[in-house]
């Protein structure tokens, strides 16, 4: 059955515009539970812009579901994540300048450090999925590395412009979904789905788990937290 995600980022987000200690993400991950996440999904940059060390280490022990820890593929990141053992990690690329994550990680363009952080990492019995773009070069390297999970960037299908172009990604993300299934990896998939949008993805045979932040948390400050994610189910279901 497909899963839900929910990337409290964004609660961080609003917190760090004022250096002030509400709201609190970690809340925020209890409210998304009992809302109907499957899971928590956090970003710890490398400029703690959001997500800062200390909530990692509070959700570490109090999410109930499953934490998903996003972050670069740096000395610093790894390190983290060996003293933290969230339950997965997931290596997104990183820029200081962007606003948000742009793209999928370029896996096969630095193999042999993507080989030995996911060893480094799935030795200390976290598992890792790469977030990449559904390109069969990527998935290649992502199963070479030793990868046990990918997360398929959908931004491209979320920022499609008509109906034509938006099913040529959905196409796109289909094909790439089948294709690591049949190489034995798991599938994830995330970036810019909303309400409206999210539920062709959801429909696509074989995928596990949609991470989803910003929507949801939009929706939260005008409905709170707990109905933003039971609306998301439901969009999922497409039954909103």
């Amino acid at each position: 059955m497909l899963t839900l995600g929910v990337n409290i980022d964004h609660i961080a987000t609003i917190r760090q515009a004022r250096r002030t200690t509400e709201p609190d993400p970690i809340a925020g991950a209890v409210l998304a539970e009992l809302g109907g996440a499957d899971g928590i999904t956090a970003h710890l940059r490398e400029d703690r812009r959001h997500m800062q060390d200390r909530d990692l280490y509070i959700l570490r022990k109090t999410v109930a579901t499953h934490l998903n820890l996003e972050m670069a593929a740096t000395d610093e990141m790894v390190a983290i994540a060996l003293d933290l053992k969230p339950d997965y990690v997931t290596l997104v690329p990183e820029r200081r300048e962007e606003v948000t994550t742009e793209g999928g990680l370029d896996v096969a363009g630095q193999q042999e450090r993507m080989n030995a952080i996911v060893d480094q990492l799935q030795s200390a019995d976290i598992p890792v999925s790469m977030f990449i773009d559904a390109d069969n070069a990527q998935i290649d390297a992502s199963k070479q590395s030793g990868a046990k999970f990918i997360e398929l960037h959908t931004g491209q299908y979320a920022e499609a412009k008509g109906e034509i172009d938006r099913a040529k990604e959905l196409a796109i993300l289909d094909q790439g979904c089948q294709y690591a299934r049949s190489l034995g990896l798991r599938v994830n998939a995330g970036h810019g789905l909303t309400y409206l949008n999210v539920y062709p993805v959801a429909c696509i045979d074989g995928m596990e788990e949609l991470n989803i932040g910003h929507t949801i948390i939009a929706r939260a400050a005008m409905v709170g937290l707990e109905r933003a994610v039971r609306d998301m189910k439901l969009a999922m279901r497409g039954q909103l």
